[in-house]
């Protein structure tokens, strides 16, 4: 016999945090007892983003099971939402010779330090009944992990479509439990960023093409990270600012994230200390070698070294390294 959905939830929120996580919530799957205020995530948010092309070359998110859960568990009744403050507080140095590395890339991969903690609360979730079935992801699958977020009212999806917390801002790294358990939903998050344009005006590629949507193929953080191209395009290139690996520029003027984040208390998520400032040069001239002992235990392997080199050099020299 399963679980008393009331006291089960409960129990599982209080599991939630003695693991670790800093915020957990419940969403139900069961479209009678969903939530009305939040738009499906497996219907008109996604497939409207992916007619216009916005995904650029990232085909994985088309996948159908990414607009039904059912297909990915279907056994799922309820979604269990983590969330995990990666925030630390260090300032990169100013200077057009050094390289920027998103927040997320500076410390250990945070696949890993999710996975190990989903799995210990999958693992005690299980042991509640026998019959109790789950399924866990960090980012790894086909699951809108931020629309979900938001109907487990962890925080609202806001215009540069990062989810916010009230608590941590958008430093947060998201995961989730798909579960066969019927639990007890928490009501979806309202969003708070009103009239505020401050991520739309700030990106210097033009990529939030109206709030809420932002088009990959102007993405600087799509384009260093995923575009495995040998050359960036003419429209990128001049406007990276530095950035090698990912982009925080619509973060680092969120007034949400410059008032309520607060450091980390996870020693993993701390930075490695050549992840802040690294100098373009070096990194312009990596060999694979030196980049695969530069970067151990790192989000940043997903990022191959030919594309770090020619990130770099693209800092180095914006016109000439370019596709017109």
């Amino acid at each position: 016999m399963l679980p008393d959905s009331t006291d089960a939830t409960e129990q599982i929120k209080a599991q939630a945090l003695t693991l670790g996580f800093h915020k957990v919530g419940i969403a139900a799957v069961d479209s009678a007892a969903a939530p009305t205020t939040v738009s499906d995530p497996n219907r008109t948010g996604l497939q409207a983003w992916l007619t216009q092309g916005y995904q650029a070359q990232m085909q994985w998110m088309a996948t159908p099971k990414r607009q039904d859960i059912q297909q990915v568990m279907p056994t799922v009744r309820s979604l269990i939402c983590v969330a995990l403050n990666y925030y630390t507080p260090l300032v990169r140095p100013e200077g057009r010779q050094y390289g920027k590395i998103s927040r997320y890339g500076w410390g250990r991969d945070y696949h890993r330090v999710l996975q190990r903690k989903l799995k210990a609360f999958s693992t005690w979730l299980e042991g509640l009944d026998p019959g109790v079935q789950t399924r866990y992801y960090a980012d790894t699958g086909p699951i809108q992990d931020k629309v979900w977020a938001q109907r487990a009212g962890l925080g609202w999806i806001a215009k540069n479509s990062n989810l916010i917390t009230r608590e941590y801002g958008s430093w947060v790294f998201l995961g989730e439990i798909l579960t066969n358990l019927t639990l007890q939903p928490d009501p979806p998050h309202t969003a708070h960023c009103g009239t505020c344009r401050r991520c739309i005006d700030a990106c210097p590629t033009a990529a939030i093409v109206q709030p809420f949507v932002v088009d990959a193929n102007r993405c600087i953080a799509y384009h260093t990270i995923e575009n495995r191209a040998a050359t960036l395009p003419g429209a990128i290139a001049p406007h990276l600012q530095g950035w090698v690996a990912g982009c925080d520029i619509c973060q680092d003027v969120c007034p949400w994230n410059q008032r309520f984040a607060s450091e980390t208390d996870i020693p993993d998520f701390q930075p490695y200390p050549q992840n802040v400032a690294p100098p373009l040069t070096e990194l312009a001239t990596l060999s694979d070698q030196e980049y695969q002992q530069r970067f151990p235990a790192s989000a940043l392997r997903r990022i191959k070294p030919e594309m770090m080199r020619r990130n770099a050099r693209a800092n180095l020299t914006p016109n000439s390294l370019a596709d017109p």
